[in-house]
């Protein structure tokens, strides 16, 4: 049998594809990331699954678990609480043992916060790094910045609410006043993304109750760079 890998909605329920619904209902087992969040979006399209947890604190072990199953003949499907598994989520330790169990392994794609935030951010899209969850503390953050500091694609990160004036101000300091985007609520009925400059979005961000995860989409330094050359015509 199979290990499909489904993206689900990161925001609103309908974003789900017909293709994963009807794998959904066909599986024999569904892997979580969150046991209840995922309940919901199966009572939400009136599925009924045995669900296993399958978290960053238990996917070597639940993986094994799966992998199992897999070689017994069950078809297991693996979601996490939004978008695709193995993008900042568990999920690339099990499509690794996967592969090299010779299990069957696919994808069923979907909804995308990084692609979404990527296109509405009005940055070039056409070459892009995604970097995930930049590091909590301020030092190895800055760090972690500054590795792309001469990149020339566009560069997109996820933060937490908790953090993101933090990182702003931290990008600022080490990429210099490039244009940027800070996508929040992607899909949602409040669905909102500011375009500016990282000054501007600093500013905005401190008069700003945060709340939610947060996409941050900012220029590479080509593009950066083009911007000033324009200004000083």
């Amino acid at each position: 049998m199979t290990l499909y890998l489904i993206a689900t909605p990161i925001g609103n329920l309908e974003d789900i594809t017909l293709r994963a619904l009807e794998t959904l209902r066909a599986v024999d087992v569904v892997a979580s990331e969150d046991t209840r969040k995922t309940g919901n979006l199966l009572r939400h399209y009136d599925i009924k699954k045995p669900l296993l947890s399958f978290h960053e604190h238990n996917e070597l072990r639940m993986g094994e678990k799966i992998i199992a199953l897999v070689q017994e003949g069950k078809s297991v499907a693996l979601v996490t609480d939004a978008g695709t598994p193995g993008i900042s989520d568990p999920g690339f330790t099990l499509v690794r043992s996967a592969i090299a169990a010779e299990v069957p392994v696919t994808m069923i794609p979907g909804a995308s916060a990084v692609i979404m935030a990527l296109v509405l951010s009005g940055l070039p899209v056409h070459s892009f790094t995604f970097r995930g969850f930049p590091p909590r503390k301020s030092g190895p953050r800055r760090r972690f910045i500054a590795i792309d500091k001469d990149s020339p694609h566009t560069l997109v990160f996820y933060e937490s609410p908790y953090r993101v004036k933090a990182f702003l101000a931290d990008a600022l300091e080490v990429l210099g006043d490039r244009r940027a985007a800070l996508a929040n609520d992607l899909t949602k009925k409040f669905e909102r993304v500011d375009r500016g400059t990282l000054s501007e979005l600093v500013t905005l961000a401190g008069q700003t109750e945060l709340r939610g995860e947060y996409c941050i989409a900012i220029a590479g330094l080509t593009n950066a760079e083009h911007v000033e050359d324009a200004g000083d015509e």
